[in-house]
């Protein structure tokens, strides 16, 4: 599995959620919601520093990450963040571009 962040998607984190330098986005599996990699679950973000990493991706100094807890929920599949401008979010998608 891999981790890539869009440059539109890490400015949405880093204003979002304030980041500054040495800090830490988590993507973390959630019972419920619609759509993403596994039916039932969705993705939810947190800004908290990693304990157990699976994967990582670090962007002007600001590590993004996935646990080991929950790498069963991307079925061996990359994970690609961009942001959509239409919506003023960040989505999801498989590296090759396909929406989940």
């Amino acid at each position: 599995m891999n981790l890539e962040i869009s440059d539109k998607a890490f400015d949405w984190f880093k204003d979002e959620f304030e980041l500054v330098s040495g800090e830490a986005v988590q993507f973390y599996v959630r019972y419920g919601g619609c759509g993403n990699f596994q039916s039932g679950f969705s993705l939810a973000i947190a800004k908290k520093e990693p304990e157990d990493l699976a994967v990582s991706k670090e962007m002007n100094e600001i590590t993004f990450y996935v646990e080991k807890k929950d790498e069963w929920y991307f079925d061996d599949k990359d994970l690609y963040v961009d942001f959509n401008e239409d919506y003023d979010e960040i989505e999801y998608l498989h590296e090759t571009g396909e929406k989940q």
